[in-house]
């Protein structure tokens, strides 16, 4: 979700009557919203709206209607979670007035359902996305002449890294994207169960293996997980945040998943006869829980199997929150050069706290799609001489 002044501006008016229903002053709920926002990426223009607003004349059902009114405006997008969780820290403060607890209950319910009906709206990647996953090939037969030249920052002391493959690949999969962690000094780990078929049976084996690396280093484990390993990957992080250090995701849905319209979902269940929707309930319900621990999703937009926005989650919730786009296909993330360099950066980042520095670093950034996505020249000024 961008730093949109339109969508604050309409959700914070709506979160001041809220609290102001539950007999709050104006100035009390001022505070009360702010205390919330607390911590969030845009906090200083959202305390910024906060402070200008005055004496909100409108009902709070007006206020609800145009709210969603912005929403699906903007569209599906995984970041209004994060309203919704604001929504429903207020509505758990004790109201002074009988009665007005069911208001924020019910305001906290409409805009529930409503955002997930809009975000039910995320369609199948396009058919030139899809035709595009043929460059996959190129991708991983280019690699091995790529490979050497790719930077290698030497930071981290043999932390333990345990990584998951996609949907029908197994540890083969993962061999370039363990072999250049083992290259900047972590310790990598296979999964070692075959091929993955994102079966629930598989985490009993994943959480013992975490426990047995947990247990020999005597320290946190970052879980890498690409694809459907990453669905695996998210949920051992959300049982066990206690032995992850942090999560790692390539093109993984981790959200939204009973929903999700792909390619490959149609074809999964033309083939094994069922409806992956009717299957697993309780493992898809905890992909939608976010880990407390720090997360990287990386994702590329011209991905042809899964709808990009799924595999996104949602950096307004907290700062170690972070999704970052590459530029390749999905079935390619394996033997991606931006993708290798992604996941390295991001565990050394999230376990020292300071990020990779050097004309080296900089020179990376000509491979992601945020550079180019800056006007004008001053992303090449920028480059070299700031």
């Amino acid at each position: 979700m961008e730093n949109n002044k339109i969508l604050y501006t309409s959700f914070t008016k709506l979160a001041l009557k809220v609290a102001m229903s539950k007999g709050m002053t104006l100035k009390k709920a001022k505070e009360i919203v702010i205390l919330k926002f607390e911590l969030h990426p845009f906090e200083k223009m959202i305390v910024g709206l906060i402070d200008e607003s005055k004496l909100i004349k409108k009902e709070v059902n007006t206020l609800l209607n145009e709210c969603i009114s912005v929403c699906e405006d903007f569209g599906p997008d995984r970041d209004y979670v994060t309203l919704n969780i604001v929504l429903e820290r207020i509505s758990k403060i004790e109201a002074t007035k009988k009665g007005t607890n069911d208001i924020a209950n019910q305001v906290l319910k409409t805009f529930k359902e409503k955002v997930d009906e809009i975000n039910k709206r995320i369609e199948s990647p396009p058919l030139f996305n899809v035709l595009l996953e043929t460059r996959s090939v190129v991708e991983w037969v280019s690699m091995f002449g790529v490979y050497p030249f790719i930077p290698k920052h030497k930071a981290s002391k043999n932390k333990p890294v345990l990584l998951m493959p996609p949907y029908l690949g197994n540890d083969n999969s993962t061999a370039f994207v363990r072999k250049y962690l083992r290259s900047v000094g972590f310790k990598t780990y296979k999964w070692d169960l075959g091929v993955n078929m994102i079966n629930s049976k598989s985490l009993p084996k994943l959480i013992e293996k975490l426990d047995e690396i947990y247990e020999k280093h005597q320290e946190k484990v970052s879980l890498v997980g690409w694809s459907g390993g990453g669905i695996f990957a998210k949920i051992i992080a959300n049982r066990h945040p206690e032995k992850v250090e942090q999560l790692i995701t390539i093109g993984s849905p981790v959200w939204g998943v009973k929903n999700m319209k792909t390619p490959l979902v149609r074809s999964l269940e033309f083939l094994r006869g069922r409806k992956l929707r009717e299957r697993n309930d309780k493992f898809i319900k905890e992909l939608e829980e976010i880990p407390d621990v720090p997360v990287t999703c990386i994702y590329t937009k011209t991905d042809g199997l899964l709808p990009w926005k799924h595999c996104m989650e949602a950096e307004t919730l907290r700062k170690d929150i972070n999704n970052i786009e590459v530029f390749g296909s999905h079935c390619g993330m394996g033997a991606n050069a931006s993708v290798l360099l992604t996941v390295a950066n991001s565990l050394n980042t999230n376990i020292t706290g300071k990020k990779p520095k050097g004309i080296t670093t900089k020179i990376e950034s000509l491979f992601f799609p945020e550079f180019w996505e800056q006007k004008g020249i001053s992303k090449f000024t920028n480059l070299f001489f700031s």
